[in-house]
């Protein structure tokens, strides 16, 4: 595992200062981390964004077959939104009983990348978060 630094500490804090240091209260009605990353980071838009970069087309049912647990109407909501939003491309063929199928746009795509780069952070960093949750449970301080 890596270390963090105090020059790295100090650079993130650059980058947060950089993000809202500008804003006043004013400015806050429109917040882009709540407005715009609330839906692509949300559990199942994460997941649905992974499964359609690793099956380049899905359609409906295969979504929901890889993404567990996820509703009919979740899973039409977040196609919805991560369509609208430019995440991803819905292709309807006019066939009976009608087609559609959804894939990652290139701007998805570069999401997409992010998120990978995330679940490699958390994959390498999954064992720590698993003592520490077994840890707190059995009341041990860390």
């Amino acid at each position: 595992m890596e270390t963090i630094t105090d020059n790295q500490k100090v650079k993130v804090a650059k980058k947060l200062k950089k993000m809202f240091g500008h804003m006043d209260r004013s400015e806050m009605e429109y917040c882009p981390i709540r407005d715009v990353m609330a839906l692509a980071s949300d559990k199942w838009s994460i997941l649905i964004i992974l499964y359609l970069g690793y099956y380049p087309v899905m359609r409906f049912n295969h979504i929901k077959k890889r993404v567990y647990g996820i509703s009919n109407k979740v899973l039409s909501e977040r196609l919805k939104h991560l369509e609208t939003d430019g995440y991803l491309k819905r292709t309807m063929y006019p066939e009976v009983p009608i087609r559609v199928e959804y894939e990652l746009t290139d701007f998805g795509h570069s999401y997409l990348k992010k998120l990978i780069d995330l679940t490699e952070w958390v994959t390498d960093y999954s064992d720590l978060i698993i003592e520490s949750r077994k840890a707190k449970s059995q009341g041990v301080p860390k």
